[in-house]
């Protein structure tokens, strides 16, 4: 049978079965159009070893001689064993035409299952893998792990992955690959503010914008592992699985199991090439949101819990004045709720702070020409509910017993359990009351949070993340299908639920609930790894942040906030004089930019100085003849904290065409403002941030231009013109 072959954007993905089983050989570089017979890869055999060569499976088992982590772990109670061991065996492979699309069948007539691997490679070179697993037995067949895994080169001998916490989430990590497993387990019932969102291997000392990357990334929302195993024979494999509990998916004869999806990438271009594969798969999905993001205001750091529909509208008059375009009430305005011990599941208008329901403040901001939002969190419920009082048998327990049996309560999570939406009839509720919200009145948009782990979680007496998880995603699928203009944003405790699985569903997430301008900095580099800027919020908070109790001029804050969907949460009454202009002005600047900042390519430039971060947004149609006009890119120059050297140095712009030659100026501040030299500490500024700089895309890459001395924690905005 001839070697399955995936080609696109320099990605190749070869899949040979010369050896009886489906085994990946290759997955990196583009191999172009031919291959030699793939017989020639049969590597010599090791002394003490099994007598036959070791395939890379794309299933891999140990009947076949593999010492690594298994692809498949499961077994049948009625067989009086603990385990099986497999060995599954190819029985078809099918390719679409295009060279981009194939299915893997493979099975095991003794164990009694089949595994269909589906296998896409997109045309900007992000690639798709799932297993389904099928129990063909007479018994129930108990599935304890299907993994998804792809090799790396001999050359990948660098890990890197991200960690975090509340308020910190997304924090890159370094370690050396060695010889063994390293995992990253996720317990939280979501995906967690320390989850990674990818696993990335890669030449030595790889970077932004060099080297060999290669990338996984998990789409679920639930508990998983996503892991290295270098093997002793010097082979690397990536991959992920579902994170399942004892007895938590149990097949009878004739079901499936399908895993979750492994998106992955290879770059040859560092972790900037990653990301370009990420985003084109990203902005070519047919719901991808479409048309100008709009600039948001979240009333939550603006008044909190105190809702009072006269201040409410000063809000939104406020907001209108400066440009907003979606006023969003956040957590407060349902029954009971006047802080977050109570109301959660009570999904109703609360009539004594509302009278006449939302309906005043909905119009108040409607025609000021604003789109209204609105804070739920359907998935959660507070002991202090009418709901809870109702049916208490609605609320997760680790058996999911009724009281009356004693089943006991996990602990309290920010005063709220969860809602057990594996329940027909819990789940029905939630929906009917988001339903019955959405049509009642003229909602545009739901951040929809979800703030505590799903810890000892069970339904029916067993583990129930895996049906939860599910459950929850039918929730969104079902309300965006009967509203589907309304917008949704996954926003989980902040950024503890960034995954695929949750993107499929919804159109923006919350990345962190710091608006702190520099722990933002680094938590909105590494999200937009993965996510593109246009499904990324971010908000200029109040000048002292609400998280951190720390103090950021405007620009920091602003400049920060530009490079994603840009909003406040702050209440912007407040804000009066030159301050109140000044917002206005980089409303202004999002509104003439954000075309290309949600449409462009993520550049991330390499510099040596670890105090100073330069990222920008390249147009991707800059080239061919713009106009001096043209904005041909956008960059910031970020000082984090006080530099090692006196002077920064020359910085490169990359990203830019070579041939092409462009002028670059200061965006802000323009030397012409009246705080200019406030963000700089130097005698005599560069000479070419007075007028800007000509040179060719070749020149601004390799040689760079001086920066100004910046002060900590501020940075300067340049715009690239294509001449």
């Amino acid at each position: 049978m001839n070697p399955l072959h995936l080609r696109s954007a320099g990605t190749s993905l070869v899949i040979s079965t010369h050896r009886g089983e489906a085994e990946i050989v290759h997955w990196g570089a583009d191999l172009g159009d031919t291959l030699p017979d793939l017989s020639l890869l049969n590597e010599p055999i090791p002394p003490s070893s099994i007598d036959a060569n070791v395939p890379t499976g794309l299933l891999p088992q140990a009947s076949s001689a593999w010492q690594g982590r298994p692809g498949l772990r499961g077994h049948r109670i009625t067989d009086g064993v603990a385990g099986l061991d497999f060995s599954v065996r190819l029985s078809a492979v099918s390719a679409d035409a295009d060279g981009r699309t194939a299915v893997v069948i493979q099975t095991d007539p003794d164990a009694g299952i089949t595994v269909a691997s589906n296998l896409t490679l997109h045309p900007g070179g992000l690639l798709e893998l799932r297993h389904e697993l099928t129990n063909h037995g007479t018994s129930p067949f108990h599935v304890d792990e299907l993994a998804t895994m792809l090799p790396v080169a001999p050359d990948a001998v660098e890990l890197l992955d991200l960690t975090g916490r509340w308020c910190r989430e997304r924090h890159p990590q370094r370690r050396a690959i060695q010889q063994g497993t390293w995992v990253r387990t996720g317990r939280h019932g979501r995906t967690g503010h320390d989850s990674s969102l990818l696993l990335a291997a890669g030449t030595a000392g790889f970077g932004n914008r060099h080297g060999k990357v290669w990338a996984t990334h998990l789409a679920w929302s639930g508990n998983h592992e996503q892991f290295a195993d270098r093997l002793a024979d010097g082979r690397t494999v990536l991959g992920g699985s579902e994170l399942l509990g004892p007895a938590e998916v149990v097949l009878q004869p004739g079901e499936t199991y399908q895993t979750p999806t492994l998106f992955a990438a290879y770059s040859d271009r560092g972790l900037d090439g990653i990301s370009e594969a990420f985003y084109s798969w990203f902005r070519s999905r047919p719901h991808h949101v479409s048309g100008p993001r709009p600039v948001v205001l979240n009333t939550w750091e603006a008044v909190y819990f105190d809702h009072n529909l006269e201040t409410l509208v000063e809000l939104a008059e406020s907001a209108a004045d400066l440009g907003v375009e979606r006023f969003v009430l956040d957590d407060g305005w349902f029954r009971g709720r006047r802080d977050d011990h109570a109301g959660l599941g009570d999904w109703y208008v609360d009539g004594t702070l509302w009278p006449g329901g939302l309906t005043p403040l909905i119009e108040a901001v409607t025609s000021r020409g604003m789109e209204f939002g609105l804070w739920v969190e359907p998935e959660m419920v507070n002991l202090d509910s009418d709901i809870a009082r109702e049916h208490p048998e609605w609320i997760v327990r680790p058996a999911a017993r009724s009281p009356k049996d004693g089943g006991r309560l996990p602990l309290e999570w920010r005063h709220q359990h969860v809602l057990d939406l594996v329940n027909p009839a819990a789940w029905q509720y939630v929906f009917d009351r988001m339903d019955a919200l959405l049509r009642d009145n003229n909602i545009s948009y739901l951040k929809w949070d979800q703030n505590r782990d799903l810890l000892e979680h069970g339904h029916a007496g067993r583990a129930s993340v895996h049906q939860q998880t599910l459950a929850a995603y039918r929730l969104f699928d079902a309300l965006r299908a009967a509203h589907p203009s309304v917008e949704i944003e996954s926003c989980s405790s902040g950024g503890a639920r960034v995954d695929l699985g949750i993107l499929q569903r919804t159109d923006r997430i919350w990345a962190s609930d710091c608006n702190d301008a520099l722990e933002r900095q680094t938590i909105q580099r590494w999200t937009g790894m993965v996510v593109p800027p246009e499904l990324v919020g971010a908000h200029i908070g109040p000048s002292t942040s609400h998280t951190t109790a720390r103090t950021h001029d405007l620009s920091f804050r602003a400049i920060t906030a530009l490079f994603g969907h840009f909003g406040m949460e702050w209440d912007v009454r407040t804000v009066t004089g030159a301050e109140r202009q000044e917002l206005k002005r980089f409303i202004a600047l999002y509104k003439e930019h954000r075309e290309l900042i949600h449409s462009g390519r993520m550049v991330r430039a390499d510099v040596p100085d670890e105090s100073l971060m330069v990222h920008g947004v390249v147009a991707a149609d800059h080239d061919g003849g713009a106009a001096d006009s043209a904005t041909a890119a956008l960059f910031a120059v970020v000082r984090t904290r006080t530099g090692f050297a006196e002077m920064p140095g020359r910085v490169a712009i990359p990203g830019l065409e070579a041939g092409r030659n462009y002028r670059v100026e200061l965006l802000f501040p323009r030397p012409a403002d009246a705080d200019y030299g406030h963000a700089f500490m130097e005698a005599q500024p560069a000479t070419w941030l007075a007028s800007g700089a000509r040179a060719s895309g070749r020149f601004l890459g390799e040689v760079g231009l001086p920066m100004p001395v910046l002060q900590p924690e501020h940075a300067i905005l340049l715009r690239v013109t294509a001449l």
